[in-house]
């Protein structure tokens, strides 16, 4: 008689520290019913697994340098829960909220102290802002951004080497609003490629993909939701008005 609650337990090599476990976690979730990891010992508990270690690498190549080895055993049992702590929608995008707030108050702060406010100049120092500090954050380690954009992105799943120039698209942008560089050109390739993110973005969402928004890089632990496509279409659509 088949289990009721198989739990498939493996050893996972690769994980050293807190970040690697919920990268790890991450990965594994849409693979399972209910995924439980541990570094100490460097584990990972699945109940009802619905995938072979093949797949199972497959999914932990993406997070980043991490492999499945073996199976260690399998047992019925009821899962460990996982620790996530169910905050609210504010909360949990804090980190994204007071960034786009401080970047606001800033560039409107600098635009109401000339003679007259200018929406339009106002637009491109918030873009400017927006893709210098994004872009930051993403290269505090790239690689990482990268392995955590590919679970998404339509282009980054195909090539990854896009997860590692994106960054720097974004550091060009955000250079080309702030010296104004042929207004024109940059919002037309703003436009293209903030509306092409933003495809990846709703279709995870739409999913219901269990992945890591990867817009501050990995520094904060932000899900993926509505609030990504918002960021995403809202670039596109400043960009849209000013080349109107």
């Amino acid at each position: 008689m088949k289990s009721p609650n198989p739990m498939t337990v493996m050893s996972i090599k690769g994980m050293h520290c807190g970040s690697c476990v919920k990268k790890v976690t991450i990965a594994l979730q849409p693979l399972c019913e209910l995924a439980s990891v541990s570094l100490n010992p460097p584990v990972a508990t699945l109940k009802n697994a619905t995938a072979s270690i093949a797949k199972i690498n497959e999914a932990l190549a993406f997070a980043g340098d991490y492999k499945a080895s073996k199976l260690i055993t399998e047992k019925t049992a009821e899962a460990t829960p996982i620790t996530n702590d169910k905050k609210n929608s504010l909360a949990t995008y804090q980190p994204l909220f007071l960034i786009i707030g401080y970047i606001l108050i800033t560039t409107l702060a600098i635009n109401l102290i000339q003679d007259k406010f200018n929406a339009e100049r106002w637009m491109m120092n918030f873009m400017a802002g927006f893709f210098l500090v994004f872009s930051f954050f993403k290269m505090l380690n790239i690689k990482a951004f990268a392995n955590s954009y590919a679970m998404y992105d339509l282009l980054a799943m195909r090539s990854k080497a896009y997860g590692f120039i994106y960054p720097f698209i974004e550091l060009a942008l955000g250079l080309a609003y702030l010296l104004s560089f042929e207004p024109e050109i940059t919002n037309t390739a703003t436009l293209v490629i903030m509306s092409f993110s933003s495809l990846g973005v709703i279709r995870a969402v739409m999913n219901k993909q269990k992945v890591r928004c990867a817009c501050l890089g990995t520094v904060f632990e932000l899900p993926m939701s509505t609030i990504t496509i918002i960021e995403d279409l809202l670039m596109a659509g400043m960009a849209a008005w000013m080349l109107l």
